[in-house]
């Protein structure tokens, strides 16, 4: 795994692969944020996960760019408040963009995906 190559990858494409599940995300600061539950999509087992596998794709054509093991953390939101500004700014069409980072706090939980 080339972490550049993951770095452009996670930085051109709005969606990745975790396992075989499709979810939007952010890359900040040399990791991949995604957030899962309470009104947002629906990451089942990401959480209770120590590692899980991710699959970029190219933005040209479509096809696999890059697969990779990642490890899982859950964030403490408040003390990583860059990163979950970063995750909301690519949060498209949100029913309640004023008060997304506040609802992610209270029934959302954010995750960063550290590629291995």
């Amino acid at each position: 795994m080339s972490l550049p190559l993951v770095e452009e990858g996670a930085k051109k494409s709005g969606v990745l692969w975790i396992g075989r599940r499709l979810a939007w995300h952010a890359w900040h600061d040399g990791a991949i944020y995604v957030v899962t539950g309470g009104g947002e999509q629906e990451l089942p087992g990401l959480v209770e996960s120590a590692e899980v596998e991710i699959t970029l794709r190219s933005k040209d054509n479509g096809a696999e760019l890059v697969r990779f093991p990642a490890s899982v953390a859950i964030v403490d939101q408040a003390a990583e408040p860059d990163a979950v500004a970063a995750l909301a700014k690519e949060r498209l069409n949100a029913p309640d963009a004023a008060g997304l980072i506040g609802r992610w706090a209270a029934r959302s939980t954010v995750v960063r995906l550290t590629p291995r």
